[in-house]
């Protein structure tokens, strides 16, 4: 049976190779007759137009003329706005997605009615959405993500990309690029879901925009995860030989079958890994294959295979063969390139689209050989063989190569003249596009590098070569906002994980600090009691807990106000006093019955209950005295303090009886919300709170640290609440399931498991608001808002 389906696919394949080859034996004409370098001189003549400026130079003479760095994305829009430049910038980035990810033409006056929307509705949100800290907004943010989500009615679909996503980020391997892979993921999704948006319009009912939203995103990602998953990862070393032949033999069968074999026997070190990726893509293929029409599935798979065979024929080159022929070289990227972008119709299910199959199979070599371009060192120094690595190592030997760069003019001259019919808006963007990569290269090269490429790949058509390295140095208004958007996500992507581990380096190193300084010492001569109450409050102290509280008043006192850490250590431990007694007194029989606490066993099951209860009023002495020897500060401000803790205090008191009066009654939201931030939001605010007051920060900045403490400490809550309906006891360090033993009301009894997680990420996105109105920003905040509503215990 496999040697038929087999047979089949290959003869599939076969059928591809022979279209690809006609289109690049029309290619290989044009470069003979060099009829291209005629076409395109004329088009930049007309192009240049539009994009050479006579005296640029005085702009210099005004700052607010002046083109600030596109990496400063705040900046650059703004300035883009001020100096009417946004609009066009907008129209060439939108249409440029329009033809490349939507196969569009734009000589269609639909297709430009849909551009125009899109880029006012772009612009709007670029200039118009709700501003933060100095007029800056977050663009690519996980609250923004889910305020579309919310907007759609898709905040289900959303949360569970963002796991997915996060899932994937700590299961890439060390050897593939983390950041670019990640890249590639949301590039797919967001691909899927304009395509989706792009068939849909305002008399869509809004249910079925959601219905198909929803479908689009859980589609996009599916799709997109063979991209870490397939092919960097069959690309990269960390996989052997052995397991690289292993794991694509299990591909190959699946796309022959349509069905995922199971594991088996793996035989490499590599388990874990391997592990985690068969269960996400049998996932993601099933969900896949069920979307999909039965008549459809088999062109799916067929597709697919194209796809990953054009892969691996690429994949198994050797730089050191030096007998490959031109058409080994260019038919396989032929493929590939405009297979990837057919998959996404077929993933779709969409109806057949001659004009798009068709403008999509001859543009798809246009953008593989840019990027080939674009990556040609790295991909040297990998030993990868693209059209341009083979070229520079075989140039001199092989004069019967094609120059890839000239292929590249030619492509661009066919796609103007041939396929989108001499289309005026059409040659806009192209060109465009091609100055734009090559002002980036020389940017990235530096120009005696940038030179010595241009040398070898440009030197064969010196006359068209010196008009376009004249249009590189003068012409400007070339910069699109995909390019912008996919630096702007690597480096927010390499910063978010510097950021996390810098964050989960403070937390390992301040908590290891506190945790020394919280044990109380017994001085000698103390009566037999008072050592059993000491002996008892350091059995509470040692357990596993997080210290959230006190690190987050250390890295507020410490690192944003700078004050003393020796001068707070008093302030820290007192924190930690409170917390520790506040936790006694609810595992207590009287209150939440609890049987374990931080990995062992309750105070109360250890001694009994009365011993617990005075701990809990040991420690809660303890922690006043400790503020009380805040002794580096002024004693007006550490009344205030002790003041402000009294009354804080007071709140959780009456927060936990509101708690225990509630228990077997049906609470409302408002009324949860209400004992959630007195028993648990309080406490944030506290630890907030208290080093701003040591600081004399002014009454604004407290305002907007309670706001963020009340919605963090929210979300905080809501997310016990979940992992109490469905976490792990051995991870927890305490029994799942307690609330509903109890009869207790909780987000999850009142909202539901998927009520409760979207009312969760709407407190994220209020605590993000919030931290946006900071002076500056406070990564730390943004991380631990991350790990509250992320953390699995």
């Amino acid at each position: 049976m496999n040697n038929v389906l087999t047979e089949q696919a290959d003869a599939g394949y076969r059928l591809a190779e022979q279209k690809a080859s006609q289109y690049f034996t029309s290619l290989r004409q044009q470069l003979i007759d060099n009829t291209y370098t005629t076409a395109l001189t004329q088009d930049i003549h007309v192009w240049q137009k539009k994009h050479i400026h006579r005296f640029a130079w005085l702009s210099l003479l005004s700052p607010s003329k002046r083109k600030p760095d596109p990496r400063d994305v705040h900046r650059y829009i703004h300035w883009l706005n001020t100096t009417g430049k946004l609009d066009d910038y907008l129209d060439r980035s939108i249409s440029y997605i329009y033809m490349r990810d939507l196969g569009q033409a734009l000589d269609s006056p639909g297709t430009q009615t849909r551009i125009q929307n899109v880029v006012q509705n772009t612009k709007k949100y670029f200039v118009g959405s709700a501003t933060g800290r100095k007029g800056q907004t977050d663009y690519i943010s996980l609250a923004a993500l889910y305020r579309w989500g919310q907007k759609e009615h898709i905040e289900s679909a959303v949360i569970w990309v963002m796991n997915k996503l996060k899932n994937v980020a700590s299961n890439i391997p060390k050897e593939l690029d983390a950041e670019q892979a990640q890249r590639k993921l949301i590039k797919i999704i967001l691909g899927v879901v304009l395509h989706v948006d792009d068939e849909m319009n305002e008399q869509t009912p809004p249910e079925e925009r959601a219905r198909r939203f929803d479908a689009a995103i859980r589609l996009g990602y599916s799709y997109g995860l063979t991209y870490p998953f397939v092919d960097d990862l069959l690309d990269s070393q960390a996989l052997t030989v052995q397991e690289k032949e292993q794991y694509s033999l299990m591909i190959r069968d699946a796309l022959l079958t349509g069905v995922v074999p199971d594991l088996g026997e793996w035989k490499g070190s590599n388990l874990e890994v391997i592990e985690y990726v068969h269960s996400e893509l049998r996932e993601a293929f099933e969900y896949i294959k069920n979307y999909q029409h039965p008549e459809k599935r088999r062109t799916f798979l067929e597709q697919s295979y194209v796809f990953f065979q054009s892969q691996e024929i690429d994949r198994n080159k050797k730089l050191a063969n030096a007998n490959y022929s031109n058409e080994e070289l260019y038919i396989p990227i032929i493929i590939k390139s405009s297979s990837s972008r057919l998959i996404v119709r077929s993933v779709l299910s969409a109806p057949v689209d001659e004009g798009f199959d068709l403008r999509t199979f001859y543009y798809g070599i246009y953008n593989q050989l840019a990027d080939d371009f674009a990556d040609m060192f790295d991909d040297m120094e990998e030993g990868a063989v693209t059209p341009y690595t083979y070229y520079l190592k075989y140039r001199d030997l092989r004069p019967d190569l094609i120059n890839p760069y000239e292929l590249y003019w030619a492509v661009i001259s066919h796609l103007i003249h041939d396929v989108y019919n001499s289309d005026a808006k059409t040659r806009e963007v192209i060109l465009d596009r091609a100055i734009n990569g090559l002002k980036r290269c020389k940017e990235r090269l530096g120009q005696q590098k940038y030179d010595e490429v241009m040398t070898i790949f440009a030197s064969g058509q010196p006359e068209f070569n010196q008009l376009v390295q004249q249009m590189v140095r003068k012409a400007d208004d070339v910069d699109f906002l995909d390019k912008l958007l996919r630096d702007q996500v690597v480096l927010q992507l390499k910063n978010d994980k510097q950021e996390k581990e810098e964050f989960k380096q403070t937390i390992r190193t301040v908590r290891e600090q506190i945790n020394v300084e919280l044990q109380i010492v017994k001085p000698g001569g103390l009566h037999e009691m008072k050592e059993t109450l000491i002996d008892a409050a350091n059995y509470s102290l040692q357990g596993d807990g997080k210290r959230l509280r006190p690190i987050l008043t250390w890295v507020m006192g410490v690192r944003e106000y700078g004050l003393p850490e020796s001068s707070i250590v008093p302030l820290l431990r007192s924190l930690e006093y409170m917390h520790t007694a506040s936790l006694i007194f609810d595992d207590l029989p009287t209150q939440d019955n609890a049987s374990t606490r931080r990995g062992r066993s309750t105070l109360h099951h250890v001694h009994n209950s009365a011993t617990a209860e005075l701990t809990g009023l040991f420690l809660i002495q303890k922690a006043i005295g400790e503020q009380s020897s805040l002794d580096r500060f002024d004693a007006a401000t550490v009344l205030r303090l002790i003041q402000y803790s009294a009354e804080k205090a007071e709140d959780m008191c009456m927060g936990q009886a509101m708690d225990l009066n509630s228990k077997g009654k049906a609470l409302t939201l408002e009324q949860l919300n209400m004992i959630c931030f007195y028993k648990t939001g309080i406490a944030f605010e506290a630890a907030l709170v208290m080093p701003a007051i040591l600081a004399q920060v002014k009454e604004p900045e407290m305002a907007t640290l309670k706001k963020f403490a009340y919605h963090a400490g929210i979300a905080f809550q809501i997310k016990d609440d979940l992992l109490d309906f469905e976490g792990n006891h051995l991870i927890l360090g305490k029994p799942a399931g307690q609330d509903e033993r109890n009869n207790n009301s909780t987000f999850v009894s009142i909202l539901g498991d998927e009520g409760a997680k979207k009312e969760m990420w709407e407190h994220y996105c209020l605590a993000t608001d919030a931290l946006t109105e900071m002076p500056k920003p406070i990564p730390f905040l943004r991380h631990l808002l991350d790990y509250l509503v992320g953390r699995e215990r």
